[in-house]
């Protein structure tokens, strides 16, 4: 039986495949390009910094991928079409594009500029419509290829204090329900959407912070590396959606079946979260310069903090719970 399965992953797995991936310098981005390294993959790694990139080129050739390091920053459409083009060149064509550059702004909506509420749009929606709008052309050609957006739990659930980033979130997935109906003629080319819950990144230390007060984000945290280990498999087997972390999706249960409970619930997390922790200076992160550390981890689990099965079994029970809570209050509120 162990042998057939094998041979049976063996099948599906893809003959070193070109892969681009943008984001690629730090957390999430940086694990994904060393998964796919030791999967075989030729790699096209882009961000703006050069620096963080070629550290991670030079850790997946110690893998023995071969890789190619472009520069690039999403929001700009004729440096996304010059990534795709370089990718083509370099290596004959593209698999697999994924989409994972993301940022945020956290802070009170009115308190937060309003530049800095546009760059997170134009990061993380008018960057992945980049990506696809620079790709998607080549895969219609071909008849064949695999886009894979990263979206997170934020696509289903609204994070208060992150109003742009949730606008953004939630306009990813409607993006991409629109791109597949599309594509329907093409069976062989794949919209593919990845909801990740809270990840153990750097990714909240890079974004902008307006709320003068450190962040951190409520455990269970997910390893960044499980993450890149799902992106390899829906390489492999696309699918429509998939869901990472134990809280994925209960949070989007709950949502859907009391949002205005579920908002509420959220929102009294985050003050009081806020009122204890320490205070900082407001800064705009990333959100204008390229991110300055590229480490995969964020070292915000500690050892009981560690995503183990007694820590998922719990956040999956007080998630539930939530939901159950939700449809009960729902249903009991006298109509208006």
């Amino acid at each position: 039986m162990i042998a057939m399965i094998a041979r049976l992953s063996a099948a599906r797995k893809l003959p070193r495949p070109v892969v681009v991936l943008t984001g690629a310098s730090s957390g999430i981005g940086r694990a994904t390009a060393l998964a796919f390294a030791h999967e075989g993959a030729h790699l096209v790694l882009a961000a703006r910094g050069r620096d963080g990139l070629e550290a991670v080129s030079q850790e997946c050739q110690r893998a023995g991928a071969r890789v190619l390091v472009v520069p690039t920053d999403v929001t700009d459409i004729k440096a996304m079409r010059a990534l795709a083009s370089a990718a083509v060149e370099r290596f004959g064509g593209i698999d697999v594009w994924i989409n994972n550059v993301g940022t945020g702004a956290v802070g009170a909506y009115d308190i937060t500029p309003m530049e800095s509420h546009r760059r997170v749009i134009e990061t993380n929606l008018i960057g992945h419509m980049n990506g696809a709008y620079a790709v998607l052309l080549h895969f219609r050609r071909r008849r064949r290829g695999t886009l894979i957006n990263m979206i997170s739990s934020g696509g289903w659930a609204p994070a208060p204090y992150a109003a742009a980033y949730t606008a953004s979130k939630f306009g990813l997935v409607g993006f991409s329900d629109a791109l597949r109906a599309e594509l329907k003629d093409l069976p062989d080319v794949h919209v593919c959407d990845v909801y990740p819950s809270f990840a153990d990144t750097p990714g909240l230390s890079h974004g902008a912070n307006y709320t003068g007060k450190k962040l951190r984000a409520p455990p269970p945290l997910v390893d960044p590396r499980s993450i890149a280990d799902t992106l390899v498999a829906v390489a492999r087997w696309p699918r429509r959606t998939t869901g990472v972390g134990i809280l994925a999706w209960p949070a989007r249960v709950a949502h859907a079946l009391a949002p205005g409970l579920t908002g509420r619930l959220v929102v009294g997390a985050a003050d009081r979260a806020l009122r204890h922790a320490d205070a900082v200076p407001m800064t705009d992160g990333n959100l204008f310069e390229p991110s300055k550390g590229h480490a995969i981890d964020g070292g915000m689990r500690t050892a009981n903090q560690t995503f183990s099965a007694v820590t998922a079994g719990v956040g999956a029970l007080v998630a539930l719970t939530a939901v159950g809570l939700g449809v009960l209050w729902s249903r009991s509120r006298p109509e208006r």
